[in-house]
C-alpha cells in the first residue's frame, strides 16, 4: 500500500511539474476596447460610434482579422461623463487587458481615458473627440498614445465663423453654450475668437448648464439683440429644445452649430434653416464613401451619420497601423500611426505633430425636414 501511495505521489508531482512547463495558452482573438455613451442624454452618439467601428471590425474579420487573429471588441459605456468614462477606460485596460481603444465619443470622456491610457501605454484613437486637450495635455505636450480621426475644435470653431462671415455675410452674432461641457464651451470660444478676429461682433454671450430645459430668459436677450446669426454649438438634444423655443420666441436669425447636431434624433423642424459643420457628406461619390453608406444602411436601415463614419475611420486607421507595424506592441504601433496615411470615409487622413488630421469641413443645411450638403468650409 505504501508503494502505491508513493507511486501516486510521484505521479502527482510529475503532473504538476509538467503542467508548469507547458507554454501559456495564446489568445485566439485580438481584443480592442470600444468606448462610447451607450446610455444617457446622447446615447445615439454611442450607438453610431459602436456601429461604425463594428462594421470595420467585421469587414476585417471577414478577411482574416489582424495579425492572423479575429478581432474581438469589448464595449464600455462612458455616458459622456468624465467619471463613468474613467471607470470604463480602467476596466478595459486593467481587467480586459486591451492594448488598444477606439473611443470615446465626447471630449469630456476621452480626456480622462487618455490620461490613464498614456500612463499604461495603451494606444487610443477617438473618432469624434474634438477638444485639443484630448491629444495635447495642459502642459502643451503631445500625448504619445492618443490620436483622433476628426478635426479639432479650433478648426471647427473657425469653420463655423467662416460660415457666418462668408456664406451668410454676418456681422453680428449671439452665442449660447453649456459651461460645463469641454466640447461645447471650447467650440463657442474658438468661434468667438475667429469671428471677432475678422471684424464680427458678439452681441449676446450666454451660458447654461446641462440640466437646463427652459431657455426663455436667454432667448429673450437674443431676440432683443437681433443678431445676424445665432450660434448654438451644442449637442442635438439641447439644440432640439433651444431651436424650438427660439422659433416660439420669433427669433429669425439662422442658427449655426457644429458636429454635435449630427444625429438621427435632430429635430429638423426646430433646426430648420440652420447650418452646421460636419466631417463628411453621404453624397460624396468616392467609392469608399458609397460602399460604407451602402453596407451601413443595409445593416442598420439608416444613412450613417458622421459619428459612424469617423468611428469607422478611426478603426481602419488603427487596424492599418497594427498591420503595418506587424506587432501588437502599442509602442511600435503608435510610431507607425504617427506617420501613416489612410483613405477614410471622411477623406485622406494623416496626422500633424499634435496627432490631429488636417481636412476640410462639410457644411450641412437643415431645410424642409432634410439635412442637405451645402458647401465646404476652410477657415
Amino acid at each position: 500500500m505504501k508503494r502505491i501511495y508513493a507511486l501516486l505521489s510521484l505521479m502527482l508531482v510529475a503532473s504538476v511539474l509538467l503542467s508548469g512547463c507547458q507554454p501559456a495558452q495564446q489568445s485566439t482573438t485580438f481584443k480592442i476596447g470600444l468606448l462610447g455613451p451607450l446610455t444617457g442624454d446622447v446615447a445615439t452618439f454611442g450607438a453610431s460610434n459602436r456601429d461604425g467601428a463594428i462594421l470595420a471590425f467585421e469587414e476585417w474579420n471577414a478577411k482574416g482579422g489582424v495579425l492572423g487573429k479575429k478581432i474581438e471588441w469589448i464595449l464600455g459605456d462612458t455616458q459622456c461623463d468624465p467619471k463613468a468614462a474613467a471607470d470604463a477606460g480602467k476596466k478595459v485596460i486593467d481587467e480586459d487587458k486591451v492594448k488598444f481603444i477606439v473611443g470615446a465619443v465626447c471630449s469630456s470622456a476621452s480626456i480622462p481615458i487618455a490620461q490613464y491610457a498614456n500612463e499604461k501605454k495603451v494606444l487610443q484613437i477617438s473618432g469624434t473627440s474634438t477638444n485639443p486637450l484630448v491629444t495635447v495635455g495642459e502642459d502643451g505636450k503631445v500625448k504619445p498614445y492618443t490620436f483622433r480621426a476628426c478635426f479639432d475644435d479650433p478648426f471647427q470653431g473657425s469653420a463655423i465663423a467662416a460660415i457666418a462671415l462668408n456664406q451668410l455675410q454676418a456681422k453680428t452674432a449671439a452665442v449660447v453654450y453649456d459651461s460645463g461641457n469641454d466640447y461645447i464651451k471650447g467650440l463657442a470660444e474658438y468661434f468667438k475668437a475667429a469671428f471677432e478676429a475678422k471684424g464680427g461682433k458678439i452681441l449676446v454671450w450666454e451660458a447654461f448648464v446641462k440640466e437646463d430645459t427652459d431657455f426663455s430668459a436667454i432667448l429673450s436677450k437674443v431676440k432683443d439683440a437681433n443678431p445676424d446669426v445665432f450660434v448654438v454649438p451644442t449637442y442635438y438634444d439641447k439644440m432640439n429644445l433651444i431651436g424650438a423655443q427660439a422659433k416660439q420666441k420669433g427669433i429669425t436669425a439662422p442658427m449655426i452649430g457644429g458636429d454635435g447636431w449630427d444625429s438621427a434624433d435632430l429635430d429638423t423642424a426646430a433646426a430648420d434653416g440652420g447650418y452646421f459643420t460636419n466631417h463628411y457628406a453621404p453624397s460624396d461619390p468616392r467609392p469608399i464613401v458609397q460602399n460604407f453608406v451602402k453596407s451601413y444602411q443595409a445593416k442598420h436601415n439608416v444613412v450613417p451619420d458622421a459619428l459612424a463614419a469617423l468611428a469607422y475611420d478611426a478603426s481602419i486607421i488603427l487596424l492599418e497601423s497594427i498591420k503595418k507595424a506587424g506587432t501588437d506592441d502599442p509602442v511600435k504601433v503608435k510610431d507607425v500611426m504617427a506617420t501613416i496615411s489612410v483613405e477614410g470615409v471622411s477623406g485622406m487622413i494623416s496626422f500633424d505633430a499634435n496627432h490631429n488630421p488636417v481636412k476640410k469641413a462639410a457644411i450641412l443645411h437643415v431645410t424642409n425636414g432634410k439635412v442637405e450638403f451645402f458647401d465646404w468650409a476652410t477657415p
